[in-house]
């Protein structure tokens, strides 16, 4: 499937919320070049979100889960391993947005955990 083209107008939107995110996760102690799993989650109607859950492997994501949201919408929760760089983050955020306008899904964000080098028990 050919993925469509995001407005950059929408684009630099998503970018504007991203740069809070980030920064966020450097005040955490974040090391950005550090590959760990980011999530993102899509809403939408069943049949949408029964083929992207289908065909999420192909666009480079493992399935998490499908759950309900407080509002009684239904959200498909996605990842890939990857940075949070700069650059991979503007890449995920525009193949997201591709997503939803290709699945007819809204794209609700992405999020992960500030990675900082050591593991859990103290070393690298």
């Amino acid at each position: 499937m050919t993925l469509p083209e995001v407005s950059p107008a929408r684009l630099e939107e998503e970018w504007a919320a991203d740069k809070d995110v980030l920064q966020s996760l450097r005040d955490a102690g974040d090391r950005a070049e550090i590959v760990r799993p980011v999530d993102v989650s899509f809403r939408g109607d069943d049949e949408a979100l029964d083929r992207l859950e289908e065909e999420a492997g192909s666009l480079g994501f493992d399935v998490i889960e499908r759950e309900e949201d407080e509002e009684g919408d239904m959200c498909l929760f996605l990842m890939r391993a990857q940075t949070t760089d700069d650059a991979a983050i503007k890449g995920l955020t525009k193949l997201c947005q591709q997503i939803a306008q290709a699945y007819d899904v809204e794209y609700d964000g992405w999020g992960c955990t500030a990675e900082d080098g050591t593991g859990e028990d103290g070393t690298e």
